[in-house]
């Protein structure tokens, strides 16, 4: 608790209605940092922050599309209003479809790049800004995945985008390191979430999951480390890096 200690600062969550959005939302709030979730299912959210007060946290719920840069605006001026400057960001709004590459469609691959890929910049280019000229630094967390290092059968699109939230991960990293903000992503390998449990629950999932390292999906709690090791300033000297947290997935057979 005191080395991932969070008192005192301000942070959003993005993609924070399911997921490690909200699990995210819920450890920073239990390690101090008052909470501004965003999402564009503002009803989920309104629950998570009645959750998190109930626990004695602060939060404020906030609709947010990452597609869109004046709703990303829009959200941080009301977070900012509320808390103050942002200076913890969990960039984690995304989206996931299982489609061979013959059959993903134009309409599909925008869909893609314009939450994975286009949401994760906007949403940390509009979080550098307020934190440089506030003077204070900070750290964007970008969730990326394993399937942004090597690939899957059926993940072209996905994968695109996820390695490029790692390479603009590096490049952000490298141009606000020396002003005083820290970017790194996370790169989940297959974990039990809202999004994931209905594929885990075919046969073929469940032979490919005994088939991996650890033999296993990943569960929640699991990510809390990393996350934490990533966001608060027990990562310090951390800067772009792209962090598997996948059980050995990214190293075994795909």
């Amino acid at each position: 608790m005191t080395e991932f200690d969070m008192s005192g600062k301000v942070a959003m969550v993005t993609g924070a209605s399911s997921g490690f959005g909200v699990h995210f939302a819920k450890i920073l709030a239990q390690r101090g940092a008052k909470v501004v979730v965003a999402a564009r299912r503002v009803d989920r959210l309104e629950s998570l922050v009645n959750e998190i007060k109930a626990s004695g946290g602060e939060a404020l719920a906030v609709a947010m599309d990452v597609t869109n840069s004046d709703s990303i605006v829009s959200a941080f001026d009301q977070g900012e209003a509320v808390f103050g400057t942002i200076s913890v960001v969990a960039n984690n709004a995304g989206v996931a479809e299982v489609k061979s590459a013959l059959k993903i469609d134009e309409s599909g691959w925008d869909k893609m790049i314009d939450t994975n890929l286009k949401g994760v910049w906007i949403v940390a280019q509009e979080a550098a800004k307020r934190m440089i000229a506030a003077g204070v630094g900070g750290s964007i967390v970008n969730t990326a995945s394993i399937l942004g290092l090597r690939v899957a059968f059926g993940q072209a699109s996905y994968s695109a985008s996820k390695a490029a939230v790692i390479q603009l991960t590096k490049s952000l990293s490298l141009e606000w390191a020396g002003k005083g903000i820290r970017v790194n992503a996370l790169c989940p390998g297959y974990f039990l979430t809202e999004m994931t449990a209905p594929a885990f629950a075919s046969p073929e999932a469940q032979a490919y999951l005994n088939s991996s390292p650890a033999r296993r999906p990943g569960e929640m709690d699991e990510m809390t480390g990393p996350f934490l090791l990533l966001a608060s300033e027990a990562g310090s000297y951390l800067h772009g890096v792209a962090l598997p947290v996948d059980g050995g997935q990214s190293i075994g057979n795909m």
